[in-house]
C-alpha cells in the first residue's frame, strides 16, 4: 500500500516556474514506477511524464524541454519541476504509483493516486 500526497501547486504567470512534490508513505517507494498526470477542465486526464524505479524518464511531447521529473528514494518523494509555464499547462496535477513496468503512460496502469494539486498559469 502506498499513499501519495502532492504539494506545490499554485498560481503563476506565464513563463514562470513551479515545483510539485509527491510524498509517498510506505517502505517500498523505491520499487514503484511513478507517473505525473494532469487534467484540465473538460478534458481527459493526460500523461505528463514518468520515472521508473531505476530512474528512466519519459516526457509527453507537450512538456519536453520545459518540465523535469526526478525522484529521491531516500526521501520517498518524486518531483515535477515545471519551467516556462504556459496557460495551457493549467490543470490539476496528479502523481501516481505502480509496480507495473509497461504502458506507464496509461492512467489505468497505476494503482495509487494522490489527491491532486491545482496549477493555474495566467497569461
Amino acid at each position: 500500500q502506498v499513499q501519495l500526497v502532492e504539494s506545490g501547486g499554485g498560481l503563476v504567470q506565464a513563463g514562470g516556474s513551479l515545483r510539485l512534490s509527491c510524498a509517498a508513505s510506505g517502505r517500498t517507494f523505491s520499487a514503484y514506477n511513478m507517473g505525473w498526470f494532469r487534467q484540465a477542465p473538460g478534458k481527459e486526464r493526460e500523461i505528463v511524464g514518468t520515472i521508473s524505479w531505476s530512474g528512466t524518464i519519459r516526457y509527453a511531447d507537450s512538456v519536453k524541454g520545459r518540465f523535469t521529473i526526478s525522484r529521491d528514494n531516500a526521501k520517498n518523494t518524486a518531483y515535477l519541476q515545471m519551467n516556462s509555464l504556459k496557460p495551457e499547462d493549467t490543470a490539476v496535477y496528479y502523481c501516481a504509483a505502480t509496480p507495473k513496468s509497461f504502458n506507464l503512460g496509461v492512467a489505468g496502469q497505476y494503482d495509487y493516486w494522490g489527491q491532486g494539486t491545482q496549477v493555474t498559469v495566467s497569461s
